[in-house]
């Protein structure tokens, strides 16, 4: 039995290697709160990513529920917030864009269905102040019935 020729392997394991590191979207959002988005039966994928900014409202997670409670809270990136911290997020987030695109800028909400609407209203009056006005739901897309 012949010996099987490898001298094409390196060349098969790098193209490998550089179409993950191209395709490879990484985590941009460590999660702190816990998320169950409601369910929809009419749902549209958001077009362009790179012009969404995401505020999320939830429940902390455990680990971090002896620090911030249970209450519901805000987080915006990487930190929890209030909802008068919104308007310099959305000023933060508009200076990281192109100026091109700013204007199609789209505020995505992802809110826990257990949250109460009176503080759904309070982040969608700070965006409204912030001249955010392109604001798109979270949900999970399930079949109708």
């Amino acid at each position: 039995m012949g010996a099987i020729n490898t001298a094409s392997l390196p060349d098969i394991v790098f193209m490998l290697l550089f179409f993950f590191m191209t395709t490879t979207v990484m985590k941009e959002v460590n999660l702190m709160i816990t998320v169950k988005v409601p369910d929809a039966t009419e749902a549209r994928k958001l077009e362009k990513k790179s012009l969404v900014s995401y505020i999320y409202m939830g429940q902390p997670l455990r680990s971090f529920q002896k620090m911030y409670g249970t209450e519901p809270r805000i987080q915006l990136n990487d930190q929890f917030k209030n909802v008068v911290d919104i308007v310099d997020f959305i000023a933060q987030e508009r200076d990281a864009m192109d100026e091109n695109d700013r204007n199609k800028m789209t505020v995505s909400l992802k809110i826990d269905s257990d949250i109460r609407m009176g503080t759904v209203i309070d982040v969608k009056q700070s965006l409204r102040r912030a001249q955010a006005l392109k604001i798109s739901y979270s949900a999970r897309k399930v079949e109708e019935l």
